[in-house]
């Protein structure tokens, strides 16, 4: 059993009170995490600590900067085992993914540590003759992150990795879910040599969770604030951001569409949406969850995929010995199976799965979907795809934006010029063209339009996101007043 504290100021705390709060493994049931249960006094005290540490550290220049977020990428890259037990079993992921999770996230600190010397600016005319004038970034103040727990490692370190490269000093909410895995991120930064209360965390309770998230965007100190998770919550947090006048960056739920044209190399889409579909049962913001595949090869297509996802078998992640391990809980196997009894009785067919014990589920093919279903319009967030068949490309792009998610999408199709053309037509912050909706570089603007959020994660696109933009001028000669 791990036993999870405060990170404030660079030292372990309780909370206050001393109260705390079990997370239990998925399939045991055993707890596998007991956590302080962090209040709004402790979230303040630990905007506070960050607040009292941007100064010194936003002074700093680039190459102490770089230099503690490479080690902190190398250090990271050493623990991958220790993160990889902590996934299975505060969230029955597997082996495989608790060590992928990792090793990208080191990418993130690495990609983070070149950002350091890339926060440029521009000289811009002016109309004054003598004044130079200056477009110049800098660091915010205090950025707050609240990481999920589906891909832990990845989205925790996203979310402080970029704001830590631009001089700004973060707080880090971790996810009820996996406190003991966020938790470690905040122990490496530390022993890589962050000073302290440069960076912090802050676990708590379910319960606790709304008085926390306010207190940490209502503090005066905090100056951004960077949420990933569902579109139900992400709403809460982007009225509470736009009430506080504090500018965020929200990458929120997706139903993402993988289009299948009528020219399409079948056993490449096979692939890429098995991938797409059940990479880490499904739980995943830019899993495939809608296939839209053109009537003329749908038949070859489903029956491929099918035998696909049935060389595919989930069990328990312990065992280390399938592909796909547990879903996050029962509450999730319970809507899936909601998600399939809706579309079976309007006409759907199961082709593959759908059946589970506990919380394990298996790969679940359905087809005959149609924008009707439930399965068509609500994220499942589990390792069940729907399929639907479209009468040509033009019917294939309503389907495919016919949805208030936009976060990924991916086409294929032979033709590259038609393909992208269609790409171009999906409304979705990331579209990728015959290769799957699931992929992510650390250097890639990431995010989403509509319900899938705003603002971008990664490379310049983020040190925009967690700077200001100063306008700084210096005046050489003499002025004219009219006065």
């Amino acid at each position: 059993m791990n036993q999870v504290k405060l990170s404030i100021a660079g030292a372990d705390c309780d909370a206050a009170g001393g109260a705390t709060f079990e997370r239990c493994n998925p399939v045991t049931g055993e707890v596998a995490t007991v956590a302080a249960a962090g209040s709004a006094k402790d979230a303040q005290r630990a905007v506070d600590a960050a607040a009292a540490a941007f100064p010194a550290w936003a002074a700093m220049g680039p190459g102490p900067r770089r230099a503690i977020l490479l080690d902190a990428a190398a250090k990271l890259k050493a623990k991958a085992p220790a993160f990889a037990t902590l996934m299975t079993a505060e969230t029955g992921s597997t082996t495989g993914w608790g060590m992928f999770n990792t090793m990208f996230a080191a990418t993130l600190l690495e990609e983070a540590a070149a950002l350091t010397t890339q926060i440029g600016g521009e000289v811009i005319p002016s109309n004054h003759g003598s004044t130079t004038a200056m477009a110049v970034r800098q660091p915010a103040g205090v950025v707050v992150g609240m990481a999920p727990w589906n891909a832990p490692v990845i989205l925790g370190v996203r979310a402080l990795a970029t704001p830590l490269a631009c001089g700004n000093t973060v707080v880090l909410k971790g996810s009820e879910t996996c406190p003991a895995t966020h938790r470690l991120i905040v122990d490496v930064l530390i022993e890589a040599g962050l000073p302290a209360g440069v960076v912090n965390f802050v676990s708590h309770s379910a319960d606790d969770a709304p008085a926390v998230v306010e207190a940490l965007i209502a503090h005066p100190a905090t100056r951004r604030v960077n949420f990933t998770g569902s579109t139900r919550v992400g709403r809460i947090v982007g009225e509470l951001c736009g009430r506080h006048l504090k500018p965020s960056v929200l990458e929120l739920g997706g139903k993402a569409p993988l289009v299948i044209l009528d020219d399409a190399d079948i056993e490449a889409a096979v692939k890429a949406a098995a991938f797409g579909a059940f990479m880490h049962q499904g739980q995943i913001c830019m899993s495939t969850e809608r296939i839209i595949v053109d009537e003329t090869i749908a038949d070859a297509f489903v029956a491929a995929f099918a035998e696909k996802a049935r060389a595919l078998p989930a069990a328990d992640p312990k065992h280390g010995n399938t592909p796909l391990g547990a879903v996050v809980d029962l509450a999730t196997v319970e809507r899936l199976k909601r998600l399939i009894a809706d579309a079976e009785s309007k006409g759907a067919k199961v082709v593959a799965g759908g059946t589970s014990e506990g919380v394990v589920f298996q790969a679940t093919i359905v087809d005959g979907v149609t924008p009707d279903m439930a399965l068509f319009r609500e994220e499942s967030f589990g390792p069940v795809v729907g399929v639907t068949r479209a009468k040509g490309v033009d019917q294939a792009v309503t389907l495919a934006n016919d949805t208030e998610y936009g976060l990924s999408a991916a086409v294929f199709g032979r033709d590259v010029d038609r393909a992208l053309s269609v790409a171009r037509r999906i409304e979705s912050g990331i579209c990728h063209v015959n290769s799957p909706t699931v992929q992510d570089e650390a250097q890639m603007p990431f995010g989403g339009v509509k319900a899938s959020g705003f603002g971008r994660f990664g490379g310049k696109a983020g040190v925009n996101e967690f700077t200001d933009l100063r306008w700084i001028s210096v005046e050489s000669g003499q002025r004219h007043y009219p006065i």
